[in-house]
């Protein structure tokens, strides 16, 4: 914590992070700190697939055919830290919950569903702190229309 509180930059953006219902600064500065500062990351895809939350099917013909998963190789204390915030998140967040509740309808599988809402809240971590912005609980994406060909 003592790194935190010497650069007011990384404070900044830590505590704008911590306004997701859930995440608190251990979180927020452990999931930074093992991005390292999101400087190395294009897109979410990337940061998404280094965490290990990018799926994987195992497929060879006809023989094998597995369902999908997630691929785990990617940094486990990354998704060691999501988890209780995401439950957090699932309970107090309407957004989160609605992910849990379409993933766990369609698997029965709560932990896979609690997977999905992981991701969610990274991604999120994500874009609030490369944009330096607070969590908005009522924000509205706007969606750029398609450019015809």
């Amino acid at each position: 914590m003592a790194a935190v509180e010497q650069d007011a930059c990384i404070k900044q953006k830590l505590e704008k992070v911590c306004s997701i219902k859930g995440v608190g600064i251990i979180t927020a500065a452990t999931i930074v700190s093992e991005a390292n500062g999101f400087v190395l990351f294009k897109n979410k895809a990337q940061l998404v697939s280094y965490a290990g939350y990018d799926v994987v099917e195992n497929q060879s013909g006809t023989s094998l055919n597995s369902p999908a998963k997630i691929s785990k190789k990617g940094n486990h204390h990354i998704r060691k830290a999501l988890y209780f915030p995401a439950w957090t998140a699932i309970k107090h967040l309407p957004e989160l919950e609605t992910v849990y509740r379409r993933v766990f309808d369609k698997t029965k599988i709560k932990m896979k569903a609690a997977v999905a809402v992981q991701r969610k809240l990274l991604v999120l971590i994500y874009t609030l702190y490369k944009n330096n912005q607070t969590f908005d609980l009522n924000y509205q994406s706007v969606k750029k229309p398609n450019k015809p060909h």
